[in-house]
């Protein structure tokens, strides 16, 4: 029997950024297909609408791959694809499998031969990296440092150095609520030197991405409190 496909869908990071997130083949792609596996349902139904979904809400078959659903088997959000029907796969925002648990259902569908679409649309990380001036052609995300201050102190001097020595851009990102004591974390552990770049919002109405040094931010006073952000860090020798 044909298997499915699955389509990996953007969803914008931002409110009311629909037109900078939707390619015309994306629509045509949530037009062409009734089944998704998302991991809010209420956020993917917003966010099908903005895109241009044609047919009734009603008809869509929606798997919720929400945090309570993870510790379950997989099988259940394969049956559709392992019958031949195609399927779509969405994030909370951003780019399904990047920084995001929907990687778990993308390295499934390559066990079970199922073809593997991405398709474009904005990633914050990569934005960030863009737009912050640092080398593009090495660099590391590393997702969520400690919550702990003494572990993360040690580990925003391990970032600095790492950068220092292999001219590599270190991305990194907090919990929005904690934004702020991470921020004033890097500038109290970081050498006046460094730059550090700040990507908050992106996308959105009030974006705001600005590279200074070390140095010059802590003349700077900013409020990053609940705003989706990514810190670069870029330590040059």
């Amino acid at each position: 029997m044909t298997k499915g496909t699955l389509f990996l869908i953007p969803v914008p990071l931002a409110e009311n950024a629909a037109l900078k997130s939707f390619t015309p083949f994306l629509g045509d792609t949530i037009n062409a297909i009734s089944t998704y596996i998302v991991e809010n349902e209420k956020t993917a139904r917003k966010f099908l609408k903005e895109a241009g979904l044609k047919k009734p809400q009603s008809d869509l078959v929606i798997h919720d791959y929400g945090k309570h659903k993870r510790e379950h088997s997989l099988v259940p959000f394969f049956k559709e694809l392992m019958t031949g029907t195609d399927v779509g796969l969405m994030s909370e925002a951003g780019c399904p499998g990047i920084a995001d648990p929907g990687s778990d259902i993308v390295r499934e569908a390559h066990k079970r031969g199922i073809k593997v679409v991405p398709l474009v649309g904005p990633s914050s990380i990569l934005l960030a990296l863009m737009g912050s001036g640092f080398n593009g052609q090495s660099f590391t995300f590393h997702g969520y440092l400690p919550i702990d201050k003494t572990e993360r102190a040690k580990r925003i001097k391990e970032l600095e150095q790492l950068s220092q020595k292999n001219r590599q851009t270190q991305l990194f990102i907090e919990t929005p609520f904690r934004n702020n004591h991470l921020f004033e974390d890097i500038l109290k552990n970081s050498t006046a030197q460094t730059l550090l770049c700040v990507a908050c919002n992106l996308t959105g109405e009030d974006e705001y991405l600005k590279t200074m040094s070390v140095g010059q931010w802590r003349q700077e006073r900013i409020d990053l409190h609940k705003k989706p952000t990514i810190f670069l860090l870029y330590k040059e020798n």
